[in-house]
C-alpha cells in the first residue's frame, strides 16, 4: 500500500497573472519556480511560486471553470509571527487583524489581491 506523504502542489485561479506573482513574489517572498506560456490547452499563462523555505507548489492559473479566484483559505507557517507580520506590513500587505493568540496557536490574516484568505500561524516546530 502507497504511503502519502506529502502535498506537491495546488492550483489557485486569479484574474491578473501578473499582479499575483508580483504579490507572491514580491510581497511574500516566495521564488517562481515555472512560468509558461501554453502550458496546457486553454490557458494563456501558468505561473508555478513555492515559498522560500520550500515545500507544495501553488500554480496560479485562470483556466479552470470551476475555480474561483479568491475562494481559497490557506496557512502558512512562521518561526517569529511578530517578524513575519512587520514584515509583511512593511512591503504593504495589509493584515485582516492583529496577531491573535488562540487555544490552537497564534495568527494573523491577510488577503491577497484576488480575496483568497491566507493565515500566518506561528509554527513551534
Amino acid at each position: 500500500m502507497a504511503t502519502i506523504d506529502k502535498l506537491s502542489m495546488m492550483h489557485m485561479a486569479v484574474t491578473d497573472m501578473e499582479k499575483a506573482k508580483e504579490f507572491y513574489t514580491d510581497k511574500l517572498g516566495f521564488t517562481t519556480a515555472s512560468d509558461s506560456k501554453d502550458f496546457m490547452p486553454g490557458s494563456d499563462r501558468w505561473i508555478s511560486i513555492v515559498p522560500l523555505g520550500g515545500g507544495t507548489s501553488i500554480n496560479l492559473m485562470n483556466v479552470f471553470e470551476n475555480m474561483k479566484p479568491g475562494s481559497m483559505k490557506l496557512y502558512l507557517s512562521s518561526s517569529d509571527i511578530e517578524a513575519a507580520y512587520q514584515e509583511l506590513k512593511a512591503k504593504g500587505v495589509k493584515p485582516t487583524d492583529e496577531i491573535t493568540h488562540e487555544s490552537w496557536g497564534t495568527s494573523f490574516g491577510f488577503d491577497d489581491p484576488d480575496g483568497n484568505h491566507w493565515r500566518v500561524v506561528e509554527s513551534k516546530y
